[in-house]
């Protein structure tokens, strides 16, 4: 068990947090949120010890094991993939090392005979002999090929590096696993397997996650920061949120109670100030007006930003037609896909770099041969990597006026206001911003567009909860063509009406597998011919790699 007991911490006169007091017990999987900023990651780290907290008490029970995802991708360059997991359970890892050593010595003594006695039965009572496996195995339900194994971790890119150290955390059952953002860099069939290790996990667990499914899936306990304080709830990310709808509306109800009071109790007092008979009475009233507490019935600090997109043009029948395209860099071979009015079409499955290059092939300015766009259409794109467009030094509104039709300052400024980017705020120069600013500036980009058709690749990467609410109703509401792609479970539930899945060829200079099925996400997964074609082009995959 791990508790924090009157904890607070402030940076200058910014309090981040006053009087925290929770109690994190085992079995149980705690999720920790709150908008930007509001130091959820902060508060992480005052857990494990990484950041001082100013005032108050971490405790945590004798003896246990605390494992934290770590997030310097380059702290294991020079270790194997494998071993780099293992590592995750220090006391098994140093006691491997140590036998290892005595092992390889030429001048083996009595005394190094004895040690090695010691060190086999700690080995066997901590699980060495199984623990490879085990780590392989995470590795594996991770998405890592066996390959990767045995490689360093130099040699793994962005993506891979980020399992292994998830796997490095989850490794060696910790009694205290704390996680922030697991499940970035992790596609849906490696956030399901976390999903299922989480749901078996004995322990406690604290997490951060901006995914809603993921909270949903497997926390039992919603801890929400908001004005400096820690609420705890039990249940899930959306019985939380029908509860903090539902407190809010109170909060706002006795709000607009006090203020209709207030407004009488002034109307009584300038009325009767003057008057000797009502004097009594006025004064009375006043010391009434001034106990009422109208500054501190607070909603929420939380803010959601404006995402709405309205085509400038109905789109007509003849939408998008694709014929045998090709990438070689991506393994894509010979993809065709039609597209018609009213598809919300969400590309999923393992191909990841196919997907990204099929969007940047129909999104191209001048599209490649077998790429061809009805009259009607118009198409804004996000793309994944979105650096490119943040180069200069032009503030947020220069750089958003490029993209306005009429280019009109003010209308910007107002546009940048809706989207959270106020005041000096909308003045910042683009090419400082955060991952999460410049997805609401590509977001707004689009949004001035006026397209019928969006191209969207892993749009709700760096966005908080609130902005991935505010851009999911955006895109529910959208009565164009959707093409999107991300690893968000409910992202994908909610808004397509189509799942296309690029799968393996079957044999080598074969075209991809494409299972198109027009349904929605959750229908897809429990969909049995799914499966089974799923399950065929995967073992041909696993033999053409053999």
């Amino acid at each position: 068990m791990i508790s924090a007991t009157d904890v607070s911490l402030s940076f200058g006169e910014r309090v981040l947090f006053k009087d925290v007091n929770l109690k994190f017990t085992p079995g149980n999987c705690y999720g920790i949120i709150g908008a930007n900023g509001a130091g959820k990651s902060t508060f992480l780290k005052i857990l494990s010890g990484e950041t001082e907290h100013d005032r108050g008490e971490i405790s945590v029970s004798s003896g246990e094991r605390m494992a934290v995802l770590k997030q310097d991708h380059f702290a294991f360059e020079e270790f194997p993939a494998l071993e780099t997991v293992v590592m995750g359970y220090p006391k098994l890892y140093q006691v491997q090392k140590e036998r290892e050593a005595i092992y390889a010595k030429e001048d083996f003594s009595e005394a190094d005979g004895m040690r090695a006695s010691e060190l086999e039965a700690d080995f066997a009572d901590l699980g060495g002999w199984e623990a490879e496996a085990q780590a392989g195995q995470m590795l594996s339900g991770l998405g890592l090929d066996e390959a990767d194994h045995a490689k360093l971790m130099s040699d793994l890119d962005e993506t891979k590096k980020v399992r292994v150290l998830l796997a490095q955390a989850l490794f060696g059952n910790p009694d205290l696993l704390l996680l922030d953002e697991p499940t970035n860099g992790l596609d849906l069939e490696s956030i399901s397997w976390l999903e299922d290790f989480l749901l078996d996990f004995p322990n406690t667990v604290i997490v951060v996650s901006h995914d809603r499914h993921f909270l949903n899936s497997v926390c039992t306990h919603i801890c929400d920061i908001d004005f400096g304080r820690i609420t705890a709830y039990s249940g899930n990310y959306d019985f939380w949120y029908q509860m903090s709808q539902m407190l809010q509306k109170q909060a706002r109800d006795q709000q607009k109670k006090n203020e209709e009071k207030a407004r009488e109790l002034k109307e009584f007092i300038q009325r009767f100030a003057s008057n000797v008979a009502k004097s009594r009475q006025a004064t009375s009233r006043k010391k009434v007006l001034e106990k009422l507490d109208l500054e501190n019935v607070r909603v929420t600090s939380r803010k959601f930003p404006f995402v709405g997109f309205k085509p400038n043009r109905e789109i007509g029948n003849n939408v998008l037609r694709v014929e045998k395209v090709s990438d070689a860099a991506s393994s894509l071979n010979n993809f065709s896909l039609v597209v018609n009015k009213g598809d919300k079409i969400a590309f999923v499955g393992t191909g990841h770099q196919a997907k990204t290059a099929i969007f940047e092939m129909i999104a191209a300015e001048k599209p490649p041969e077998g790429v061809y766009w009805g009259q009607t259409t118009s198409l804004s794109y996000f793309p994944k990597e979105n650096s490119s467009f943040f180069q200069g030094n032009l503030s947020i509104t220069d750089w958003l006026r490029q993209y306005s039709p009429d280019g009109d300052e003010t209308y910007v400024r107002g546009f940048l206001g809706r989207m959270l980017f106020s005041g000096d705020e909308a003045l910042k120069p683009v090419n400082v911003l955060s991952g999460g600013e410049r997805v609401r500036c590509m977001l707004s980009r689009m949004m001035l567009s006026g397209a019928n058709v969006l191209i969207l690749d892993e749009p709700t990467n760096h966005l908080d909860l609130e902005a991935i609410t505010a851009l999911n109703e955006g895109l529910i509401a959208f009565p164009g063509v959707i093409l999107f792609n991300s690893h968000d479970h409910e992202f994908i539930s909610s808004i397509a009406n189509r799942i296309v899945e690029i799968l393996p060829p079957k044999a080598s200079g074969e075209a991809n597998g494409v299972i198109d099925r027009i349904m929605g996400f959750e229908e897809y997964l429990a969909d049995e011919t799914v499966k089974a074609l799923r399950a065929e082009a995967f073992h041909h995959a696993e033999r053409l790699q053999i």
